[in-house]
């Protein structure tokens, strides 16, 4: 039987890109390594333990060495969370609405598998090789440290087990947990981290680290809302396909005062320094310019954006505000 020439074009140009390789390109689209806001973690960790003054006898290089490789274990398994949801979203088809040609404003480019400048094997291939790649420097960062608390180490295993997972085997993000594992995902990226270099788990180290967990959240619940077609269409039960528009406004709202409670509410009960929600007025501020932006005015992606920034600009006020207490004191 013979083949159409339409049919025989068709298949001899995908069996071309199958045996191109890849540009560099691609793959940093793949893994959104522009998307760096839990990379924060570090630095914020960091900041922390010069407040503290309690690295656990651990001399500077070896501390630095145990964030280092703590920050390559990070953008691996950023990177492999990313490649495996991407993967899940062109199979079920999801992305191709998400990021159709009736979604101008999000770069078809983002997602390569859809723009057909990657193919699901390479990516496939690309996924695991990060998980690889996060196991071994995160055993690193283990072995290094100058702390191991079971805790810790518990939830370094917890985060290379379930991290990969989002869209992938558990399928995490299309079974009702997506919001929950954006914020969780943020504090077991700070927390686990703390205890290693200090063998601690401190009040208002924790209070950072609820923050700097609701950051990545305070954004996701944005393009949820976006997204609300492409995943209703699939099965994906975020809070904003699950809930009416009034309901998920609510808990957007909800999840913001919770930020709000925690910058003020850990002052009042002594945890932070009285001054901590003046510092950090700017942020409650902007959070609810955001919720206006995105449930009132209908701006659902220039609210999202504002939200990014606004994550990072909340982690540079908390190292601020934790190096403030290591040169000047304040109750930590």
């Amino acid at each position: 039987m013979s083949v159409a020439p339409e049919q025989a074009a068709l298949e001899a140009a995908v069996s071309t890109r199958e045996a191109t390789p890849a540009s560099w390109r691609a793959y940093a689209r793949l893994a959104k390594l522009d998307i760096y806001d839990y990379y924060l973690s570090v630095p914020l960790v960091g900041a922390m333990v010069v407040a503290t003054g309690s690295g656990s006898g651990a001399s500077v290089g070896g501390a630095l060495a145990v964030l280092v490789l703590f920050l390559g274990g990070e953008v691996a398994m950023s990177a492999a969370m990313c490649t495996f949801d991407d993967v899940t979203g062109y199979r079920d088809g999801s992305d191709a609405v998400n990021y159709g040609p009736d979604a101008p404003a999000r770069r078809l480019a983002r997602k390569p598998l859809v723009a057909g400048t990657l193919t699901e094997p390479q990516a496939i291939r690309f996924g695991w090789a990060t998980v690889a790649a996060c196991v071994v420097c995160w055993l690193a960062a283990v072995t290094l440290a100058p702390a191991r608390p079971g805790w810790a180490v518990a939830g370094v295993v917890a985060l290379a087990v379930c991290g990969f997972q989002y869209s992938w085997w558990l399928r995490i993000s299309y079974n009702g947990f997506q919001e929950f594992f954006l914020a969780a995902l943020g504090w077991l990226f700070v927390l686990p981290l703390y205890g290693l270099l200090t063998g601690r788990f401190d009040g208002f180290v924790a209070v950072q680290a609820l923050v700097f967990g609701l950051g990545p959240l305070l954004f996701g619940v944005y393009s949820n809302t976006n997204d609300i077609p492409g995943d209703r269409a699939v099965g994906r039960k975020t809070v904003a396909v699950l809930a009416s528009p009034r309901g998920n406004a609510a808990f957007v709202a909800g999840c913001s005062a919770l930020e709000a409670a925690l910058l003020v509410g850990s002052a009042i009960a002594g945890i932070a320094p009285w001054w901590f929600p003046l510092v950090t007025a700017p942020v409650m501020a902007l959070r609810a310019r955001q919720w206006v932006l995105g449930f009132v005015r209908g701006d659902i992606l220039v609210a999202r954006r504002l939200g990014i920034h606004l994550h990072r600009l909340c982690c540079a006020l908390l190292v601020g505000v934790d190096l403030a207490v290591a040169a000047f004191g304040g109750g930590l």
